[in-house]
């Protein structure tokens, strides 16, 4: 049947973290049709990274449409787009109406909206991890017949076509680094670890003999700062990486220790050794990243002793001495 499947429209829209760990669903649709015209509709956030993704052939950026006018220009490509099948991996509310947009001859669907031809109804989805729930996603539309839904049995997303030569461009020093990443969503200040304590751990992991880098947006260049009161050393890159910089930097860093938040998931897909800090605000259960990672969740992190994630650091990271 796959075969006959030339036309494929996947949808994944937000946010940064759960784009990351689609990649590996899309990954599968792409090896489950590798001769089929396959386009992503997204969002400008995640327009040059998906661009750069072996997995899509054409990027529609225009997935969050405002206005009469704009959601009828998408409703008039995703006509024109004549797809013989969608992927939807936002499964939201918004997501749900664009198969409305496409009523009452849409393609086959594979998600949750109402009516689609490919519905994804395991019982208890939204409780497994993203990785096993889209996994079981695509075992219910038929191409991924062994689908690994059990706990913890999906693999992380590979970010191996990020960079290639570039990475050796990337290295400034001989030290070896680490990476903190002490922001995150604005609108949820509960989910941070205090800068504080990610200047107490800077400064003694910098004696350790790792250099320190802090990855952040423009906006969270006063946490840099910060950490920089404790570890003058400590380099700040906040407003300075695009996606692409923080997964070459994952790549190549000893160790990355950060809030959940999308540049952690980023870099942790990339091979970094990552330590993920979880306040009650968000389930790691069903979105930490997975890899070389060690969870740490606490019910509010501005009471997480530094210690605490030294010793998770520590178990990471090569003797002292040897680094």
């Amino acid at each position: 049947m796959s075969h006959e499947i030339r036309r494929v429209l996947v949808i994944k829209l937000s946010a940064l973290g759960d784009f990351v760990l689609a990649l590996a669903a899309m990954k599968r649709i792409r090896e489950a049709h590798p001769k089929a015209q396959i386009t992503l509709l997204t969002t400008p956030l995640f327009e040059a990274l998906a661009r750069a993704c072996p997995y899509f052939d054409e990027v529609d950026a225009g997935g969050k449409p405002e206005g009469p006018g704009e959601w009828m220009a998408l409703r008039r490509r995703l006509k024109a787009g004549r797809f013989d099948r969608v992927y939807d991996l936002q499964t939201s509310a918004a997501s749900a109406r664009l198969f409305l947009l496409l009523w009452p001859f849409p393609p086959a669907w594979s998600g949750v909206a109402f009516g689609c031809a490919l519905p994804h109804r395991t019982p208890g989805k939204d409780l497994m991890h993203t990785l096993e729930r889209q996994a079981d996603q695509l075992k219910s539309a038929g191409i991924w017949p062994d689908a690994p839904t059990t706990p913890f049995s999906a693999p992380p997303p590979d970010l191996s076509w990020i960079g290639g030569a570039g990475r050796d461009r990337r290295r400034r020093s001989d030290r070896p680094f680490i990476m903190l990443i002490p922001g995150g969503s604005a609108h949820r200040l509960d989910k941070r670890w205090p800068a504080e304590g990610y200047g107490r751990l800077a400064r003694r992991l910098h004696a350790r003999g790792y250099d320190i880098v802090v990855i952040g947006g423009p906006q969270e260049s006063a946490l840099a700062r910060e950490i920089q009161r404790s570890l003058p050393q400590a380099r700040d890159l906040t407003g300075r990486t695009d996606f692409a910089t923080v997964a070459l930097l994952g790549a190549e860093t000893a160790l990355v220790v950060g809030n959940d938040t999308g540049p952690l998931h980023l870099a942790s897909a990339a091979g970094a050794p990552t330590v993920a800090l979880f306040s009650r605000a968000s389930d790691p259960g069903l979105s930490a990243p997975r890899g070389h990672v060690i969870v740490i969740q606490t019910d509010d992190l501005a009471g997480l002793d530094p210690m605490t994630v030294e010793r998770a650091a520590n178990s990471l990271l090569p003797p002292a001495g040897s680094a």
